[in-house]
């Protein structure tokens, strides 16, 4: 007990800033105000306007300095959400645990919090010491300190142009460290998901994790069972979405980390050409990411699971189970068994059934099939989905790139390809030349457009 307390003295002691924050002006920490969103300037000059403190914070500052475009910025302010949701037309107090506001503007939400004081006796927690309930409003400095790690503890002032950094982090950002503010094993009672971060921050930033960060990690994973399966889905997108997910992965196995979040992943790469396969599906996450595209959870997720979904496919057509009633039985084994700990949303559930089952009518298609194929509004990740099996030499490439150039057509060529598909296939005896089919009328709102993985 003595050893512990000593321990987080001294930890606090070099993670305390003894003479104030350090603050950057421009020219040193070199972030451009023109890429800094101008609905998140609006609410920090409002706030200040009415004279409170008021900077962009967190993932924003540290993605724009080291050159990075921000998914979304978060400002934090000395004003109480009471205070702050009179001041904006479109604002809303939510949360539970972290009580915050949503200043809306149109597309944008700019999420607005409330400096707070770090975790003490007074916080709710449950038996292992994960907070459950945040809302103790403090300094700047206290908010910094009870920040995760030491990159995400800087505050950017769009009116000044500065950056103020109480731990440290601009140094650590640039020499790429990921570093806990606090005692780490303390911290990751506290939210276990700050193990997940840990990661994710370092294969984004192609960093490495801090030696007193990551020593906790291994002998710490399996807190992450504690973690509501909701907020894991969440966690575990982002990790996927990042634009490094093979990395992640990795690392997360390495840690073990990946038993409480896809416990299947093992079983995954033991099947033959499993761990080619998520390799191939998340390479291609990873270039969409990088490019600025969307991407589909319920694609991703499809193709994370689709071996598993594949091996039970064929045992239970090797049963005598007809081929469509096989795939579903397959498909509901394995979501079913995945998550009861990673709680994927029904509706990514519900598209990725539908990307599994439309695999086989891909071989089996007539040409009024394929119209009907063609309205599916999963058809072209289903499309998609087909690429990547040919890619892994599941299914021949030809058929897949046929499918591929028909969702990419016009109607006219649609049905060119479709009546040269019949005709080339006709087993028919008779003589003449095959019958033009008649293209159905079209809903122009049912246009495939090209989706997003």
């Amino acid at each position: 007990m003595l050893t512990s307390t000593i321990k987080k003295f001294v930890n606090r002691l070099f993670t305390t800033p003894a003479q104030g924050p350090v603050r950057y002006s421009r020219d040193k920490h070199g972030i451009d105000r023109r890429y800094v969103s101008r609905h998140a300037i609006k609410v920090c000059e409002v706030l200040s306007q009415k004279g409170y403190d008021a900077y962009i914070v967190g993932g924003a500052v540290r993605d724009l300095i080291v050159g990075l475009e921000p998914k979304d910025f978060d400002v934090a302010t000395n004003a109480t959400p009471e205070q702050i949701r009179p001041l904006f037309r479109r604002a809303r107090i939510i949360g539970r645990r972290f009580q915050l506001v949503h200043v809306v503007f149109g597309q944008e939400i700019i999420e607005t919090s409330t400096f707070r004081a770090p975790a003490s006796e007074g916080h709710e927690t449950d038996e292992h010491g994960r907070i459950l309930r945040d809302n103790q409003f403090g300094t700047n400095e206290q908010d910094a300190a009870r920040r995760d790690f030491t990159l995400n503890a800087l505050y950017y002032d769009p009116i000044k142009e500065e950056v103020i950094d109480y731990h440290h982090g601009v140094p650590d950002l640039k020499n790429r460290v990921v570093r806990m503010i606090g005692d780490p094993e303390t911290r990751y009672r506290e939210d276990p998901v700050r193990m997940l971060r840990a990661v994710r921050f370092a294969a984004k930033l192609n960093a490495t994790i801090d030696p007193a960060t990551r020593a906790p990690i291994e002998n710490m994973a399996a807190l992450i069972k504690n973690v509501p399966s909701s907020r894991l889905f969440d966690e575990m997108l982002k990790l996927l979405t990042c634009g490094h997910a093979m990395d992640c992965l990795q690392r997360l196995r390495e840690l073990g980390l990946h038993k409480g979040m896809l416990p299947l992943i093992d079983m995954i790469f033991e099947e033959s050409g499993g761990q080619q396969f998520v390799e191939l599906a998340l390479e291609r996450t990873d270039a969409r990411v990088r490019s600025g595209k969307t991407v589909s959870p319920s694609f991703l997720f499809a193709a994370l699971l689709w071996k598993l979904v594949d091996k039970r496919w064929n045992q239970l057509i090797e049963k005598g189970e007809p081929t469509i009633q096989a795939l579903m039985t397959a498909a509901d084994y394995v979501i079913d068994g995945q998550t009861e700990t990673l709680a994927i949303q029904r509706r990514f559930q519900a598209d990725m059934r539908e990307i599994w089952l439309m695999q086989p009518r891909f071989e089996r298609a007539t040409p009024k099939g394929m119209w009907r194929m063609l309205d599916h509004p999963r058809f072209r990740a289903a499309v998609d989905f087909l690429q990547l099996r040919a890619e892994a030499r599941e299914v021949d490439s030809v058929q897949a790139q046929w499918w591929m150039d028909l969702a990419n057509a016009d109607n006219a060529t649609r049905t060119e390809m479709i009546d040269a598909w019949q005709h080339s296939n006709k087993t028919s005896t008779t003589t003449g030349k095959a019958r033009r089919r008649r293209r159905p009328r079209r809903n122009p709102a049912s246009q495939s457009a090209p989706a997003a993985e």
